[in-house]
């Protein structure tokens, strides 16, 4: 990776309008937390619900959406990568770089708030809090894989992106039997799963299995990326 290339990621993600939306999920999350609390008191059921259908399901996702898209594919639309193609850097260094910076943003505006809701909802973080926090740290590294590799290939890397989240894993997954074990969601609520002991709600893949699948979903989208952003830079030098 290159400091130089992180540097300029985070400065640039966190001074678009689009950052105003990574902060903006996280406290809708938080006021709903807030306000089943005070509707309801201390329910552990209902951080169960809330953090599997909002932090997962819905923040997590969306996050990931906005980071690994926003990373590198305004920079492509508006051909700002140029400039950064023309240094002395590795289309790989570049890739990981902004791969870093998204899966970073992605844990502070997903992981954070999943534990802060948490414990408003219990008054503590404990079981299954921290299960649900590493299933969205697991969730994020590949979500954001995939997300910077649509923003290289697409210039509808947004909209793909939502129908994969919103369509495939949440309309498609909650009605077609199987479908979510074709789904990051579900591979992430593996581990929380795995890491938990009273949650009804079995994952359809276990996580002896999804981890797997998320590394090599993570490393597979990443050499991708890195091949074609190799293609984009001899195609503009040619």
């Amino acid at each position: 990776m290159n400091a130089t290339v992180l540097s300029l990621t985070f400065r640039g993600m966190l001074g678009r309008k689009r950052s105003l939306l990574l902060f903006a999920l996280p406290l809708v999350m938080l006021a709903l937390a807030l306000a089943i609390r005070f509707i309801i008191g201390d329910d552990p059921d209902a951080a169960v619900v809330l953090l599997h259908r909002f932090a997962l399901g819905t923040l997590l996702p969306l996050v990931a959406l906005i980071a690994g898209t926003g990373v590198i594919a305004p920079e492509i639309d508006d051909g700002e990568i140029v400039y950064l193609l023309a240094k002395p850097v590795s289309r790989a260094s570049i890739v990981l770089s902004k791969l870093a910076t998204a899966i970073v943003l992605t844990i502070a505006f997903t992981t954070v708030p999943t534990l802060l809701a948490g414990a408003i909802l219990t008054g503590d973080v404990l079981d299954p809090i921290p299960g649900f926090a590493a299933g969205t740290i697991v969730g994020a590294v590949a979500y954001c894989s995939l997300f910077v590799l649509l923003g290289v290939v697409s210039r509808h890397a947004a909209v793909f992106g939502l129908l994969y989240a919103l369509v495939w894993e949440s309309l498609v997954g909650g009605y077609v039997p199987g479908a979510r074990a074709v789904s990051v969601q579900d591979w992430a609520y593996s581990l929380t799963y795995a890491l938990s002991t009273d949650l009804e709600t079995k994952p359809e893949v276990r996580a002896a299995v999804a981890l797997p699948l998320l590394a090599a979903v993570t490393v597979a989208a990443a050499a991708v990326a890195i091949q074609r952003l190799r293609s984009l830079s001899l195609a503009g030098e040619s």
